[in-house]
């Protein structure tokens, strides 16, 4: 990305292909404390004006990976309860309708708009298998790329951590 404090955390790496860029990022969380959540305010506001920057000269772009963000209500087992919680605020909310804004499309909701769909459960209280999750994982892409997008799906059975794959295929 070019800015020394995400890239020495490894936050953000792209690859090119024929039509389109990847790229793929770990947003910051903010649940440790004010620090690291100011931490992720500035992210996500380098992050878009890096993006908007991409878009000048890459129409076809993808970014994946875990935000660390429910954009909606849909997206999280009990917003009520989550409503000052980092990952669901309503300033990191917001930053997900301008990010949507700028001509990038919810790969998976485009596709499902049915609630109880989630890519990461908290190890605590049997969270996953009562799927009381939060839908923090996305694959985001530009509109240029709409006519390609073939399938999203988030795959909730496959085990190897607290979040689970989420699939774009593309045509």
């Amino acid at each position: 990305m070019g800015v020394s404090d995400y890239d020495a955390e490894g936050r953000i790496i792209r690859a090119d292909f024929e039509g389109f860029s990847f790229i793929s990022a770990y947003f910051p969380s903010g649940t440790t404390g004010d620090v690291r959540q100011d931490f992720k305010y500035a992210f996500l506001d380098d992050v878009y004006g890096f993006m908007q920057d991409l878009k000048k000269n890459h129409a076809g772009l993808i970014l994946s990976g875990d935000y660390n963000i429910c954009h909606k209500a849909i997206d999280i087992h009990n917003p009520i309860s989550n409503k000052n919680t980092s990952g669901f605020l309503p300033e990191e909310r917001a930053w997900m309708d301008k990010f949507v804004d700028l001509g990038f499309i919810d790969t998976f909701r485009a596709f499902n708009p049915d609630p109880g769909h989630y890519s990461w459960w908290s190890y605590r209280a049997n969270s996953r298998e009562k799927n009381l999750g939060w839908r923090i994982d996305y694959h985001m892409a530009s509109k240029e790329l709409q006519n390609k997008l073939k399938r999203a799906v988030i795959l909730p059975d496959v085990m190897h951590s607290d979040h689970c794959p989420v699939l774009l295929e593309l045509s």
